[in-house]
């Protein structure tokens, strides 16, 4: 049986934080705001695969409280734990289609890599994981370089 998920998340560019997209640490004057490392890819993966397995979202099961055991984690911990979370239901990844949406930095340089990292996170192949970027022509938060959004979308399957 296989199943597909869709996820979406966004956070705010902000100075004083670390720029962390696709498990990597980026080069850049700002980071993500949120209340991990804002991974804004990762996030929309671990969405994407949670919602393929009808299991909510990863607010659900990873919530942003003040001083919880999530503030300022790695978000390759959640993704792996997401991974485990299908597991208790039969579920493995097929494959993940991911859109990273950011005027600055340039993500083309840093997918491979980013690629690389999510695979050993996941316990997959980075064949299995494609990564594209784009920006959004000026326009928007995204435009305005306010903030950066990802999309993904997960295949899981049932063994």
């Amino acid at each position: 049986m296989f199943r597909i998920g869709f996820g979406y998340d966004v956070h705010k560019l902000t100075e004083g934080r670390e720029l962390w997209i696709g498990g990597i640490r980026l080069d850049h004057p700002f980071g993500l705001l949120g209340h991990s490392d804002a991974d804004v890819l990762i996030h929309a993966i671990c969405d994407a695969i949670l919602g393929a397995a009808n299991m909510r979202d990863i607010g659900y099961h990873f919530p942003p409280k003040k001083g919880n055991e999530f503030e300022n984690i790695d978000s390759k911990i959640l993704l792996r734990r997401t991974v485990d979370l299908i597991a208790t239901k039969g579920y493995t990844i097929g494959n993940i289609d991911a859109t990273i949406c950011a005027e600055h930095p340039k993500m083309n340089p840093h997918i491979p890599q980013m690629q690389a990292t999510l695979a050993s996170v996941m316990g997959i192949s980075s064949d299995d994981i494609s990564i594209k970027a784009t920006t959004t022509e000026k326009l928007g938060f995204t435009g305005r370089e306010e903030g950066i959004s990802a999309y993904a979308v997960a295949l899981i399957q049932k063994h």
